[in-house]
């Protein structure tokens, strides 16, 4: 049940939607254990001139960035875990935009159970019933 809310410096089209999602899908199942079904993904796409780095903008230094977050219920998993995502998640980036500025960021939420869910149900409801 992970939301990834996601910034990337490229134009908007449904091909480069459909690759990002696949890729933090992949990982996100693969690697993190999540289910597919219930992982949420949104998009936003930031022209290089809207996207500053260092004080000068990603197109002064023909570069490509991102920036993700995902949403986790705490404790679900490990260290390793999440270091091999950040990895893999910065290595697929890397290949889908080519050319990416190394300030491209990612940050995996640890969220209280008992503070997040969906449905209308909080993830410690859900384990205790």
């Amino acid at each position: 049940m992970p939301i990834l809310n996601v910034k990337v410096s490229a134009r908007k089209s449904p091909e480069l939607t459909r690759e990002i999602s696949e890729l933090l899908l992949d990982l996100t199942t693969r690697i993190l254990g999540k289910k597919r079904e219930v992982t949420a993904i949104a998009i936003d796409f930031v022209e290089h001139d809207s996207w500053v780095v260092g004080g000068h903008l990603l197109s002064e230094q023909n570069r490509n960035s991102f920036y993700f977050d995902i949403k986790i219920t705490d404790e679900t998993n490990t260290k390793d875990e999440k270091a091999r995502y950040i990895r893999e998640a910065f290595a697929g980036f890397e290949r889908i935009l080519g050319n990416l500025h190394e300030e491209s960021y990612i940050y995996v939420q640890d969220v209280k159970a008992a503070s997040y869910g969906y449905g209308g149900y909080t993830q410690e409801y859900r384990y205790q019933h």
